[in-house]
This record gives C-alpha cells, sequence and structure tokens, in this order.
C-alpha cells in the first residue's frame, strides 16, 4: 500500500438536490478530519449519527458517519464517507469545512486512481467503475459489473501469462541456437502460439463488443444527392430532425442523431450527398462527409432504387476504408415489383415505412445485440481493443519469424504482445496514460 501524504474530497453523489449527499474522504488525515468535524473519533466500519460542525462549532447538519481504516478500504487509504441532506448548499459548507482541515479538492477519478495504485483494483477493474456509473441500461450495467469483478482481467492475465511462458521458453531456445529448431520443441511452441493467436482472436472479438456495448455504434448515412438520407434518418428517429426538400445539396453540413436499437446507442450521421459538383459550401460538406468516414464502425450506403448503379458510382471511393457496411435501396413506393427483385439489397421506403423493420433488425446485428445480452459479456474500451489488436499482430509475427528460424525475432515479437496485453490491466503500463484515463472520471469517484 502507498499511502498518500495528501487527503483528498469531494462530493461523491451526483450535482442538484437529493435526500441524501455524500462527502467521501481518503488519505493519511482523513481520521483526523473527520474526527474534527463530528466532535468525536470514528469507529471503524461502524455508522454514526452525528452533528457536522464548523469552525466555530456551529451545526451545518446532522447525518451519518462512516470510517474505513486502509488498507481495507475502496482507495486502500483510511477513507471517511460523510452523509448529509443532499442539499448543495450543504454539501459544499461540508466540502469547505474538510478542505479547511488540510484536505484538498480531489481530481476527477482520482479516488478510484488511488484505488489501482494501491492495489484494490486493477486498471480495466477500474475503468469499469466509471463504465457502471455512466451505464445506460440493465445490459450495459451487467456488463460493467462483470467488468469490475475481473471476467475481463482475468482473461487478459491468462494470456499474459501464457506470452511470459512463450517468451521464456524461446528466450530458452535461443540459448541452444546451434541446435535444430525442431530438437529444441519448436513444433510445441509453434502449436501453443496458434492457441494463443486463437484465444486473443476471440477476446478480441468479445471486446469489441464490449466497446459497442459502452460506446454504441457509430454509423454514417452516405450517398449521392437526393437518395433520401435525410428522410431515412427522420424515419429512423421517428421525429423530422432533418430537412427534406427535393432540391439536390439541401443536406450541408453534418446532422448527428442518436438512439437506441435493441438496447444498443447507436449514432447515426446524416451527411452532404457525394457528387462531383457543386458550390463552395455543399463541397465543404461533401469533405465534412468523407472526413466523418474516416471514424465509422459503419456506412449506411442509401442509394435511390431507381438508379443504384450510378449511385454506388458516387460513394464507392469514399466508403472503401470503412470497414462495414449497409447497402439500402430507398424509395421503393416508386419502384415496381420486378425492378425490386432484380436487385439483391435491403430495400426500404423512408416515406411509407415499408422495410424499415428489417433495416433495424441489421442495424441490430451489427450492434451485436444477442451476443451483448450474453451472460459473459463485459464492457470494454478503444485502448483495450487497440492493446488486443496490437498483440494479435504481434504474436502472428512470432509465427512467423518462428517458423522462419529467427529465434530473436520472435522473442521479440512475443514482448511486444506481452505488453499490449498488460497494459490492459495495468500490469505493465506506461506512466503518461494514467492521467489521460482517470481524466475522464467523475469528480468524487
Amino acid at each position: 500500500m502507498t499511502q498518500s501524504h495528501e487527503t483528498i474530497a469531494a462530493i461523491a453523489t451526483a450535482p442538484g438536490a437529493g435526500g441524501v449527499g455524500i462527502v467521501r474522504l481518503s488519505g493519511s488525515a482523513a481520521l483526523s478530519i473527520a474526527s474534527a468535524v463530528c466532535g468525536r473519533a470514528l469507529r471503524a466500519r461502524h455508522a454514526h449519527h452525528v452533528r457536522f460542525r464548523d469552525a466555530d462549532g456551529a451545526v451545518l447538519d446532522d447525518g451519518l458517519a462512516l470510517a474505513f481504516p486502509g488498507p481495507a478500504s475502496y482507495t486502500g487509504e483510511d477513507v471517511v464517507e460523510l452523509q448529509a441532506h443532499g442539499s448543495p448548499v450543504v454539501l459544499q459548507q461540508l466540502l469547505a469545512r474538510c478542505r479547511t482541515l488540510g484536505a484538498r479538492l480531489a481530481r476527477p477519478g482520482e479516488f478510484s486512481e488511488r484505488a489501482f495504485l494501491n492495489g484494490r483494483l486493477d486498471l480495466a477493474q477500474a475503468e469499469a467503475v466509471a463504465d457502471l456509473v455512466a451505464a445506460g441500461d440493465e445490459r450495459a450495467a451487467r456488463a460493467a459489473r462483470r467488468a469490475l469483478d475481473g471476467v475481463f482481467s482475468d482473461r487478459c492475465d491468462a494470456l499474459a501469462a501464457e506470452l511470459l511462458h512463450l517468451r521464456v521458453y524461446v528466450e530458452a531456445m535461443i540459448d541452444f541456437s546451434d541446435e535444430p529448431i525442431d530438437t529444441l520443441g519448436g513444433d510445441e511452441v509453434a502449436r501453443r502460439i496458434d492457441a494463443l493467436a486463437a484465444s486473443l482472436s476471440q477476446l478480441l472479438a468479445e471486446a469489441e463488443q464490449g466497446r459497442r456495448l459502452r460506446d454504441g455504434l457509430h454509423a454514417v448515412i452516405v450517398g449521392p444527392p437526393n437518395a433520401g438520407k435525410s428522410s431515412l434518418l427522420n424515419a429512423l428517429a421517428g421525429v423530422d430532425r432533418a430537412i427534406v426538400t427535393d432540391i439536390a445539396g439541401t443536406t450541408r453540413d453534418l446532422l448527428h442523431e442518436t438512439l437506441r436499437v435493441g438496447g444498443v446507442e447507436l449514432t447515426l450521421v446524416d451527411t452532404a450527398g457525394l457528387r462531383s459538383e457543386g458550390d463552395a459550401i455543399e463541397r465543404e460538406g461533401m469533405r465534412r462527409a468523407r472526413a466523418e468516414l474516416q471514424r465509422a464502425d459503419l456506412a449506411l450506403v442509401v442509394l435511390d432504387g431507381r438508379e443504384p448503379a450510378a449511385g454506388w458510382a458516387s460513394v464507392e471511393d469514399a466508403i472503401a476504408g470503412v470497414a462495414d457496411r449497409i447497402v439500402v435501396h430507398n424509395k421503393t413506393d416508386l419502384l415496381d415489383a420486378d425492378l425490386i427483385r432484380a436487385h439483391d439489397a435491403l430495400h426500404v421506403s423512408a416515406r411509407t415505412g415499408a422495410g424499415l423493420d428489417t433495416l433495424r433488425d441489421a442495424l441490430q446485428a451489427r450492434l451485436g445485440g444477442d451476443t451483448l445480452a450474453a451472460e459473459g459479456a463485459f464492457t470494454a474500451r478503444q485502448r483495450h481493443v487497440d492493446a488486443l489488436r496490437d498483440a494479435a499482430d504481434a504474436v502472428a509475427d512470432a509465427r512467423g519469424t518462428l517458423a522462419a528460424q529467427h529465434l530473436e525475432l520472435a522473442a521479440e515479437s512475443l514482448r511486444i504482445a506481452h505488453d499490449a496485453v498488460g497494459a490492459i490491466t495495468g500490469r505493465i503500463l506506461p506512466d503518461d496514460l494514467l492521467g489521460h484515463i482517470f481524466s475522464s472520471f467523475c469528480i468524487g469517484k
């Protein structure tokens, strides 16, 4: 345990008035500060009904005080919670009193950061605390709870242990590099690397689903002018968010709409129609559309069902870098049945609503609703996905260099993979990453 010399304090309940509000303290002076505020010593893990007093002895409020001496506390340090009535004025007075007695105001996420630094949580678990606080529905809350319980961390630790074992094995093989690799157990190492690659691939897929559960899916609606992109946005959102006219180039800026599909957040972005001409403002709108596609999880390609080939030619280059896409032929209400059957595509009519349920089903499939409802689902973040992807690439490199009998290169690739997996839980972590992660937490957590 690394008990901090600084004691921090913060209001740990949500902004606004409520029945109860909590001021939390953590650090070496937490117990003495709380005793001064409460006018008495506090027994460990007992709820005391007390009067909170200012420096002159005047009563600020009455409530409960609970002390949790370290290391058996959330942060691993001495922690005290002062539970008062949930008046913002009263809580600010109570916080000011604690600061007068020597506490400083906590930074966002500093309580959880101290829990990590003192070994009470690993980094993935600490991030799951913030995910649980921000959970938007029951599935997200359950998945964040699983991550907080260590489901994701345990999987990463198992991979890291196998990577470490392989690193030791390959380093030992280097010491006997004069011997043929087959006699040094090269086949067994290759088999274990293949098994490790399969495990990494599985965990990467589950982490990506967990990221979508936490962050939602970022889908960009793209297509030629007058294909009905804005009409489709309005139809999916159930409100008239976008202006719709028959004039080409009506949409010139990005328009965002957030909705939930199968319990998962979906951000739809309507964009300017892509074509080779247009005035200066429309060209800027098309530039922004292409820039938005660069960070899209999904391209929702909307084509006029009467001339889909021409529409596809106008967007094909723009969507080339998007990993996933759904192609929609709009304006089904203007087509005859023979023309619809001639194209193997998802047909909808934004005007009449025909085919929208099928489109919603396709979006839910992309969101992974069934997977996210699974018993073992956990939340994850983009940095976790990136780290697992880096590890998978490094393991693939190790497999190739081992096959070529370049043992030093194989050992280096396994080290890179080991470091990438270790960064997820914080077992191996660049120092500058901590501040970035915990700055996104709320104050008091």
